[in-house]
């Protein structure tokens, strides 16, 4: 096997055999270069639980009754599911030089794929695509920030879940990390050589890996960065956006930064942190763009796949913004959408038609999404939405020339709002399944209850005195 005769060529002492959990975080096991050869061969066998937690590790499903709490007797009692490596994802990590990395799917022990794994998700959907005679193309623009660390939080006080209490804080708090840059310089030379430093420890790490970098930006609040990546089909591209957003966090920390993709870190003038996913159609007989019109600015096919974006976009935020946080991004007159419109090259509607006639490069960017969500999800939503316009050959409104005035259904307001749209959304419902939609939906219910019972500042503020 290749892969086994370049570790052993490379002198790899480790291998870590990792997958993408329901929130798009790694998770896996490192074993030693010695037991790849039987991990490829019988997969690597990991605790089924971590499919049922939310994102503060909290198990929500009562895995040890009749089912797992998922209706699987296949998870009941925290039975083991199989790593199962996906060889063609294989890297060495440039940070750690005597390690190699591969991405995998999960299965049961008897090989059939388990339903719940994201990656299997998405490849559903672009194996319904693929029968309709396309194949899905993504490109990624995202924002995150990056602080210089000063304290990691790691004193045995320190310890604990996110959230577990009022005492409890999650490292790093703002007083434990400095700015790279104080913002507000929007692509200013002079502000991004001040952080050229830090950007090419990230820079050189990322192309190692073989990720098909563009741009290196300094985005418009204080320690803002955004990194761009050029075009892949579909499953490499969310597969680039996993190995990305790791490998960031990964580098940043190595050095002394903090590397965050969270939406809207709590913290002064801070900007959000949007994902911009820019999508095309590639026709698989015809090898091009079907978004491109030799007399209109999307040809109809882009038309109804953008028409069906909009048909499924407050059901679709449940995957493209998976966090509480993440609403805090949706305002008017922000560079960030709050209403589901689109527009021809205008940045402030939900999805940005960008290109003209005869531009092979024609394309959609939808603006929804947040950088912290995980890639497969958000992916196969628009996958799902798009095919349903294709298929139903979908009218397309009319573009909003100001859309923050449009007449338009309105972004949900908060997470909660966004699980009701997906749980009455039937189309991706069906195509997702039924069993999948309500087991992420209790997922995120869970994270929603939690943030529920903690005492906000702005409570204790509004209420303490005045009461």
């Amino acid at each position: 096997m290749e892969i086994l005769r370049e570790i052993e060529a490379r002198g790899l002492e480790s291998v870590r055999f990792s997958f993408a959990d329901q929130h798009g975080i790694l998770r896996g096991k490192t074993l030693a270069a010695a037991e790849a050869k039987s991990a490829f061969a019988r997969g690597v066998p990991v605790t089924s639980t971590l499919l049922l937690k939310d994102t503060s590790h909290r198990t929500v499903f009562p895995a040890f009754t009749p089912g797992g709490g998922v209706g699987m007797p296949e998870l009941q009692g925290a039975a083991d599911v199989l790593m199962v490596p996906d060889a063609e994802t294989f890297r060495v990590l440039p940070w750690s030089p005597k390690t190699g990395w591969v991405l995998c799917d999960l299965a049961f022990h008897d090989g059939r794929p388990v339903p719940f794994s994201s990656r299997l998700i998405l490849k559903n959907a672009l194996a319904e695509l693929a029968r309709e005679g396309f194949d899905f193309v993504a490109g990624l623009e995202v924002e995150f920030h990056v602080f210089r660390l000063t304290n990691p939080r790691l004193r045995p006080e320190d310890a604990g879940q996110p959230g577990a209490a009022p005492e409890v804080e999650a490292p790093p708090a703002a007083g434990d990390i400095e700015l790279l840059t104080t913002g507000y310089q929007y692509l200013t030379e002079q502000r991004y050589d001040a952080v050229e430093p830090v950007v090419e420890l990230l820079r050189a790490d990322l192309a190692a890996l073989g990720l098909p970098l563009r741009s290196f930006e300094v985005e418009f609040g204080p320690s803002q960065l955004e990194f761009t990546l050029s075009a892949l089909p579909g499953l490499g591209s969310a597969d680039a956006m996993l190995l990305f957003r790791n490998a960031v966090k990964q580098i940043a920390r190595r050095h002394g930064y903090h590397a965050t993709f969270m939406c809207r870190p709590r913290l002064p003038n801070v900007m959000s942190s949007g994902w911009h996913l820019h999508q095309s159609l590639q026709d698989r007989s015809a090898r091009r763009n079907a978004f491109t019109s030799e007399k209109e600015d999307l040809s109809p096919v882009g038309q109804q796949w953008l028409a069906g974006l909009l048909e499924h976009a407050r059901a679709a935020c449940a995957f493209a913004t998976p966090t509480i946080n993440g609403y805090k991004r949706y305002r008017p007159y922000s560079l960030a959408p709050d209403r589901v419109v689109w527009g021809k090259e205008n940045r402030g509607a939900m999805l940005r038609v960008v290109g003209r006639a005869g531009d092979a490069a024609t394309r959609i960017e939808n603006r929804i999404g947040e950088p912290a969500a995980n890639p497969y999800l958000y992916f196969a939503s628009q996958v799902l939405s798009g095919l349903d316009g294709l298929r139903r050959k979908l009218a397309l409104p009319s573009s909003a020339d100001t859309p923050y005035e449009a007449k338009a259904p309105a972004l949900p307001r908060n997470l909660a709002e966004a699980l009701a749209a997906l749980r009455a959304d039937t189309t991706l419902k069906m195509n997702l399944g039924e069993g999948f939609v309500d087991y992420y939906c209790r997922i995120k219910e869970a994270e929603i209850a939690r943030f529920e019972l903690e005492v906000s500042d702005w409570e204790h503020r509004e209420y303490f005195d005045l009461f």
